[in-house]
Parts: structure tokens; C-alpha cells; sequence
């Protein structure tokens, strides 16, 4: 019986973290990139226009 719960909650934790790993990799971590790339893409003008403004 020990046995079984306890190969019962090794695959629902390795279940678990292998979904967030999925997650992250899948949407997180591009989105992440994506945002990063046109922050950096975007004239530096622009950004010190607005800071002046407000």
C-alpha cells in the first residue's frame, strides 16, 4: 500500500512540474523575449518624450 502512494505522488508531482516546465517554455518564456525585444526595438526619443511629459 506504502508503495503505491508513494509512486502515486512521484507521478503526480513529476506530472506537475513537467506542466509548468511546458508553460514556461511554451508561453512564458517567448512572451517574455517578445515584450524584451521591442522594448528594445523602440526608439529611445520616444521613451524620453513621454517620461517628459508627465
Amino acid at each position: 500500500m506504502g508503495l503505491i502512494f508513494g509512486f502515486s505522488l512521484f507521478i503526480i508531482f513529476g506530472l506537475m512540474a513537467f506542466w509548468v516546465l511546458a508553460f514556461l517554455l511554451g508561453f512564458a518564456v517567448p512572451y517574455w523575449i517578445t515584450i524584451g525585444s521591442i522594448e528594445m526595438l523602440r526608439p529611445k526619443r520616444l521613451t524620453e518624450e513621454e517620461a517628459e511629459e508627465k
